[in-house]
């Protein structure tokens, strides 16, 4: 689609739908929608019969955009009504089940959990893995070592069909949570997968039922896991773990369903969330390895510290790489992940660790030919307060990554979208509004229907071509990949370094070339992992033989 085109016939057609817009709110209330935002986790994700114009930043005028910080619409919690500045909470960690040595057993369930966090309001009810109202919602951690047989037995008490998807971790496609092998209310199934060497790294999982995955992940259903080697050249660093999540919150303390906006860009809450908590206070006393996880479900993270102090990125999706990189951003799209070593300094002193402004050109509804709403302003993720501290050494070299070898054959992966303004206006089907299209290779998302089809074992390389006008992170199941190049506007760019990753920032009008090789026949999936995208169609089905 282009875009410009979609803008400058937008107004015409948005004016004319006011009248239908009433309807749909009629229409929602008939249905039992219209008061769904009320029935927290019971899966309302309609929430537009209720909503005047300033409800939907991209139907207001171009001269709204010029505003660095809007307000948040009346219906939602001010952004500094989650309380802030409490000690960094520790990640539950899963309980081993197992006496055997070289096997992990444990038990997830999902659950609702009402807990009490936002003051004045009644309990907010997650979903969550656990019924513990102690500690973070965030799912707990699961750490184990390569060459470890893991065994999650999982409950699903949730009112929607669920799975657990092992985000980036090699595991055999039936044991990967696949849209196409649901987990039925009350049901229970376990996923069974042993690790082979060289997966080290660092992993999370979360719910990927088609549809409902954007709603299962933002209540709360999302948990780190960490695969560590025997030989990891930092295991004697102290590790610290960065869990960012995304929280939009009603004032009457329910999670907010989905607005029209929310499923064309990708849902921001007002509150972005490290280990269950709205900015809190880390004491650093002295040199770290720290873990990331980006686990929203369309944030961008530009990380970077506010006085523009360096660090050291060390680590991508799939472990480390070869040399350290000295660096004052980083840039970690949703579902990445990432290691750093930060280092506490000779003298004692006070940062603020922030997600830097990014454009990731929002899509906006405007009558000017400027088609992108403006980037969110810098946003402060924690308070770090170092003291002084001899530095730790470390090695010049950490982990050698070889490439994958000669290629058999050759893939491309196009990001599409289209949007019909009138049919976007008039009731949403499913909670979901009728109209947008998110595509890959020109087609949404059907269950077992082959959108590229690879032979087990064989070296490919894949380009990932986005044609739409925002960013969209790339996630591909079952393996790891490398990043060979990035094209734009006629220019490549070879990656300057080399390293394992299962998701991949692409920006509007860029080509990423990455070489990737799938060990095991069967079906595996392959997205945009801006969670509404995928749930709206922009999936695709890669069959291994």
């Amino acid at each position: 689609m282009i875009r410009r085109t979609f803008l400058s016939r937008a107004v015409g057609v948005a004016v004319a739908s006011l009248f239908a817009r009433g309807a749909w709110a009629q229409h929602a209330d008939h249905a039992g929608m219209g008061g769904m935002s009320d029935m927290d986790g019971m899966g309302g994700m309609g929430g537009m019969g209720d909503m005047e114009m300033d409800d939907m930043p991209g139907m207001s005028m171009h001269a709204r955009h010029a505003q660095a910080a809007p307000a948040a619409p009346a219906s939602l919690a001010a952004p500094d009504a989650l309380p802030a500045g409490a000690p960094l909470p520790a990640l539950r960690t899963l309980a081993d089940e197992s006496r055997e040595p070289g096997t992990f057993r444990a038990t997830l369930v999902a659950q609702p959990v009402a807990r009490a966090i936002l003051p004045g309001a009644r309990p907010t009810t997650f979903w969550q893995f656990g019924a513990g109202t102690q500690g973070p919602v965030v799912g707990p951690l699961i750490d184990v070592h390569e060459g470890d047989t893991v065994e999650i037995r999982f409950v699903n008490r949730l009112p929607q069909p669920s799975t657990i998807h092992w985000h980036g971790l090699p595991v055999p496609p039936d044991q990967d949570g696949n849209p196409s092998d649901p987990v039925a209310p009350g049901a229970t199934r376990v996923y069974r997968f042993t690790l082979p060497k060289g997966s080290a790294g660092t992993y999370w999982y979360h719910p990927h039922p088609h549809g409902m995955t954007a709603e299962q992940v933002f209540r709360g259903l999302a948990g780190p896991f960490v695969v560590r080697a025997a030989d990891d050249p930092l295991a004697g660093w102290p590790e610290r773990h960065l869990f960012v999540s995304d929280l939009k919150l009603a004032r009457d303390g329910t999670i907010a369903p989905n607005d029209m906006m929310d499923w064309m860009n990708g849902r921001e809450g007002q509150y972005a969330l490290v280990n269950g908590a709205r900015r809190p206070r880390i004491d650093v006393a002295g040199d770290e390895r720290w873990r990331v996880w980006n686990a929203c479900s369309a944030r961008y993270l530009q990380l970077a510290f506010d006085d523009g102090r360096a660090f050291e990125h060390v680590g991508s999706d799939g472990g480390l790489f070869d040399v350290p990189r000295g660096v004052t951003s980083l840039l970690i799209a949703p579902g990445e992940r990432a290691e750093l070593l930060v280092r506490a300094g000779e003298r004692a002193s006070r940062a603020v660790l922030i997600a830097a402004q990014y454009d990731r050109r929002k899509m906006a509804m405007s009558t000017s030919g400027h088609g992108s709403l403006p980037p969110a302003p810098a946003l402060p993720l924690a308070d770090l307060s170092f003291a002084a501290a001899e530095s730790r050494a470390r090695p010049a070299t950490l982990r050698t990554v070889p490439a994958l070898g000669e290629r058999a054959a050759q893939k491309a992966v196009t990001f599409a979208e289209s949007m019909d303004m009138a049919a976007m206006m008039r009731a949403p089907v499913q909670g979901r509004p009728a109209g947008m299209r998110f595509m890959i290779n020109g087609e949404t998302y059907a269950p077992h229907r082959a959108t590229l089809t690879s032979r087990a074992g064989d070296v490919e390389r894949w380009a990932i071509r986005n044609d739409t006008d925002m960013d969209h992170p790339f996630h591909l199941h079952g393996t790891q990949f490398q990043v060979i190049a990035r094209e734009s506007d006629g220019a490549r760019t070879p990656e300057p370094y080399r390293a394992w990753r299962d998701t991949v920032n692409v920006r509007s009008g860029e080509t990423v070339t990455i070489d990737t090789r799938q060990p095991t026949p069967g079906e595996r999936m392959f997205h945009c992992h801006i969670l509404e995208h995928e749930d709206m169609g922009m999936m695709g089905t890669l069959k291994v033989v």
